[in-house]
């Protein structure tokens, strides 16, 4: 049975988000002294950082809370998103920490460091699984197509304001079929504006995106 609601522009972010997490667990294996090796340095560790966050938050604001309203009187499928929320307020703190950390400070272990990331790559590789198995299949029963745009139109405004720095980066390794779906998702000046760079010469981004 084919599912009700379109989730594709979830799977497009949670399928880049652990593209991405192999990125980093392959610069974590590279840490000395050059900062230039440590994941947060870089603007990919900006681009992922900032997507997480936006995702995340729109998550938090506009789909749980409704989720709740229409999961009331399940107590199983409520402590659900209790554990989403828990996994959320953990990956936060995960990513503020690898943020914070100096790489060239005096007496900062590289075995600290290492620690943190594979605590980032463990913890949000599983709760995009944990999510994906326990959730979506929640949100295709609970709810109706008005309640899941609504969320789409929110998620779609957290983003929209760096939509030319995150589709590059959303879509980079997408197949063909999801990068269509998410381009028709996305206002057109926005999308124009993504076929446009495109289609110029590879360049990199002077703005980082971070929301």
């Amino acid at each position: 049975m084919s599912d009700r609601l379109d989730m594709t522009v979830m799977y497009a972010m949670h399928n880049r988000l652990r593209r991405e997490l192999q990125h980093i667990a392959q610069a974590a294996t590279r840490f000395d002294s050059d900062p230039r090796h440590i994941p947060r340095a870089g603007s990919d560790w900006e681009h992922f950082r900032g997507a997480l966050r936006a995702h995340q938050s729109a998550e938090d604001e506009a789909l749980w809370p409704v989720l709740r309203r229409a999961l009331e009187g399940r107590p199983y499928d409520l402590t659900r998103l209790e554990a989403m929320e828990a996994e959320h307020a953990a990956i936060r703190s995960l990513v503020r920490a690898i943020d914070e950390t100096a790489p060239t400070a005096p007496g900062l272990a590289p075995d600290l460091f290492a620690e943190l990331t594979e605590a980032l790559l463990a913890g949000l590789g599983a709760h995009l699984d944990h999510e994906e198995d326990a959730v979506f299949p929640l949100i295709q029963a609970a709810l109706g197509e008005h309640q899941w745009d609504r969320f789409r139109r929110l998620h779609a405004q957290r983003v929209g304001p760096y939509a030319p720095q995150l589709l590059p980066w959303l879509l980079d390794g997408a197949d063909e079929q999801t990068a269509a779906v998410v381009l028709a998702a996305v206002p057109e000046p926005a999308r124009r504006a993504h076929l446009t760079r495109t289609a110029a010469p590879a360049r990199s981004s002077a703005l980082p995106f971070q929301p």
